[in-house]
């Protein structure tokens, strides 16, 4: 357990750690004087297919290497374990044959994006070097996960490849490369975490190839294509479901509504990291607590998560939006991505949304029912996809808040429900009201007695008055327990040191 726990602190501070490199990214793509907004939209859109060619080619087997190691590692010498082979061949035959579909699909890549997105059509096949290395690391990153070690590949993955990418982007700014050439180092990224990977799994003696099929697979066999097959169709659909507003709005709009999206999308995501962290600290508890049947402990943390999401979420995102257009002019980004700030509000309203509705898919997956989250993801995928494509048609980039805004809310408003009929449980409580009114309030405050200002002046007052207001107000009115015992544990400790010094 010192050892999970270990790597699960090391592993947490690596990914916060590459946190402000993404940001920095992000800065040098959009900032005035370096990548033209189609060039930014180029990148993110190489991502998005990128991430969908890899997921494709894996063809459902990079799970099965963490499911089913341990069988291997009871039942085999090192020497003798092919599953890392085995699900490497599997992987690149998938890889042949999308590369094949990619040579055959070109004409329908240039109809489609030809007119709006010239670019990507000119760098298209670069994608597939890009896509083949996020597969073979994704392979290995599941054999380290099912070798218990996790820090490297979490390092690689968040922080390597922020900061690699970092080093690509001063290249270019500063002259050292032309664009053609950053494509190319671009598409290179996770090959070259790939060969850090290999060379650290070698040294440490845990690499092992074999083709020579086992009789653990063949044993296994029959459960291991059933298991792929299912997951292969589930990570696809969630995949595409994840990725397909990026691709819709570069085929319908081109590569510089792609870049506004993407920078608006960004900044909504920096919103939800304080959801993330809570949902993943709550999981353990909650399976140990559906074991144990203690549904008032459940109904408690149902109730404290949506509380402190909300508050948390509204603090970031009232911020962010009451200084969303001066914070545009003060960091110098291209006039292009103004157009992004309407985008922000929905992807705010979403966010606050999805934090107010609490912890309720945490609390499915860790019951008998998790088999109604799946259910409700493909619920919210079949109706995202149809929606974005007609959205972003009829009201261009904005169309893409609205389809997430309509399958996102519907998607958690029956997770809820679910809950609530099958347990009694729902997350809100009379201080959801308050906490609302309390933000609202502050944030018109903001803006009324700053609303002629500009600049980082304007930007510090609004900042301080907006967060003064919402946090003093949560101390005052009690809105959260966890929020007061943190104030107690604070003012018990200044009392100590006082008296100490």
């Amino acid at each position: 357990m010192s050892s999970i726990r270990k790597q699960t602190i090391l592993s947490s501070l690596l990914i916060y750690a590459s946190l402000p490199f993404a940001s920095l990214n992000t800065y040098f793509f959009v900032k005035q004087g370096s990548f033209t907004s189609d060039e930014y939209g180029l990148t993110r859109l190489f991502f998005d297919i990128g991430t969908n060619f890899y997921i494709i080619a894996s063809l459902g087997v990079i799970p099965i290497i963490y499911k089913f190691y341990p069988y291997y590692k009871d039942n085999l010498h090192d020497k003798e374990n092919d599953l890392l082979g085995r699900t490497f061949l599997k992987a690149l035959i998938g890889f042949i044959l999308l590369t094949i579909a990619c040579f055959v699909l070109q004409p329908l890549i240039e109809k489609n994006f030809g007119e709006h997105s010239k670019l990507f059509v000119d760098y298209y096949f670069w994608v597939l070097p890009y896509a083949f290395g996020m597969l073979l690391f994704s392979l290995l990153e599941g054999y380290s996960w099912a070798l218990q070690k996790t820090v490297l590949p979490n390092f690689l993955r968040d922080a390597a490849t922020r900061l690699i990418t970092t080093l690509f982007i001063l290249a270019y700014i500063f002259g050292f490369v032309r664009f053609h050439t950053f494509i190319i180092l671009f598409s290179s990224l996770y090959v070259i975490i790939t060969i850090v990977m290999v060379v650290a799994l070698a040294k440490t003696g845990n690499l092992h190839f074999t083709l020579k099929v086992s009789r653990v697979s063949k044993k296994f066999r029959k459960k291991i294509f059933k298991m792929q097959s299912l997951v292969f169709g589930n990570i696809v659909v969630n995949t595409l479901g994840s990725t397909v507003n990026g691709i819709i709005i570069a085929s319908l709009l081109g590569l510089t509504p792609t870049a506004i999206y993407s920078l608006a999308l960004h900044a909504a995501n920096l919103i939800q990291i304080p959801q993330q962290s809570l949902r993943n600290i709550s999981l353990g508890v909650l399976v140990r607590s559906w074991k144990d049947k203690d549904y008032s402990r459940i109904k408690d943390i149902y109730q404290r998560s949506s509380i402190n999401m909300l508050l948390l979420t509204m603090l970031v995102f009232g911020n962010a939006w009451l200084n969303a257009a001066d914070g545009l002019k003060v960091l110098h980004i291209q006039d292009e991505y103004t157009a992004g700030i309407p985008l922000l509000l929905v992807f705010g309203i979403i966010r606050i949304i999805d934090a107010g509705m609490g912890i309720n898919g945490q609390i499915i997956g860790a019951s008998t029912f998790w088999r109604f989250d799946v259910i409700t993801s493909i619920v919210m995928i079949s109706l995202r996809i149809p929606l974005s494509y007609f959205f972003i048609k009829e009201y261009g980039i904005m169309g893409s808040t609205y389809a997430d805004l309509i399958s996102l809310t519907v998607y958690n408003y029956i997770r809820m429900e679910f809950l609530r009929r099958k347990i009694g449980m729902q997350p809100f409580t009379v201080q959801t009201i308050y906490s609302l009114m309390l933000a609202l309030a502050g944030y018109f405050i903001a803006y009324i007695l700053f609303y002629e200002q500009s600049g980082w002046f304007a930007i510090i007052a609004r900042s301080t008055i907006f967060s003064g207001i919402l946090i003093g107000g949560t101390l005052i009115f009690k809105l959260t327990p966890d929020v007061m015992q943190l104030y107690g544990a604070a003012t018990k400790k200044l009392k100590f040191v006082k008296v100490q010094s």
